[in-house]
């Protein structure tokens, strides 16, 4: 499985002529890595001794954090505005309140606890229920740089996804391993219509997935 482990980044204007914003969010157990897979994503960084809850806006009760990132797509900017939830069950009423609206969702689990893999069946049971009827799914299957610890098996994940219509891709967010990937696959996703001005572009920094010879995977967070 490939592995890349940064993204891409512009110095200077990009010229795109469409840039597309989608709401992604990111459900699954608590301390399955969701807000490692943004910072990766969004940063380029990884701390091993903290679960972070990265965040550009802190929302009521520390049961969500939002930040926005952008991938580069030929002639399009899609931009993911990311809402990171809380793992905790005390939080999971409050969850439709965030996956309301999004057109995309990345559901987590940990290789090594196949709990957290039934735990991902119910949100993605409960996305296909109750949200967006076209929303984009993905299954990650994360910590796999624990691959000799692994409890949930390859073909099982891969297998569910394929029946339930989902993307599915083995991520590390320690090593960035499909990290990127994950968050190109969904883009390509998702419908490519105009929802801001193009002249935005102008100022509009992204992440070009694409770009071989890119070097580093951090980009605006928040505001724009």
């Amino acid at each position: 499985m490939s592995s890349r482990g940064s993204g891409g980044r512009t110095n200077g204007t990009l010229p795109q002529t469409k840039i597309c914003q989608f709401k992604l969010v990111l459900l699954g157990d608590m301390a399955v890595g969701k807000s490692s897979l943004v910072l990766r994503f969004v940063k380029g960084q990884f701390d091993e001794f903290e679960e972070h809850l990265v965040t550009c806006h802190f929302l009521p009760s520390r049961s969500a954090a939002f930040l926005a990132q952008s991938v580069c797509l030929d002639d399009t900017t899609v931009k993911f505005e990311i809402w990171d939830t809380a793992g905790q069950e005390r939080y999971h009423s409050l969850a439709p309140m965030y996956y309301r609206g999004a057109q995309a969702a990345i559901v987590v689990f940990d290789i090594t606890k196949p709990d957290t893999f039934e735990r991902a069946k119910a949100w993605v049971k409960e996305l296909q229920r109750q949200a967006s009827p076209n929303i984009v799914i993905a299954l990650a299957g994360n910590k796999a740089d624990l691959a000799e610890r692994r409890l949930v098996e390859y073909e099982d994940a891969q297998t569910y996804a394929e029946d339930t219509g989902l993307l599915f891709m083995e991520t590390s967010a320690k090593t960035a391993m499909n990290v990127n990937e994950l968050f190109l696959a969904i883009a390509k996703k998702m419908p490519k219509t105009d929802t801001q001005n193009p002249t935005h572009a102008a100022r509009h920094r992204g992440v070009n997935l694409q770009d071989p010879d890119a070097h580093s995977n951090r980009a605006c967070c928040g505001g724009n």
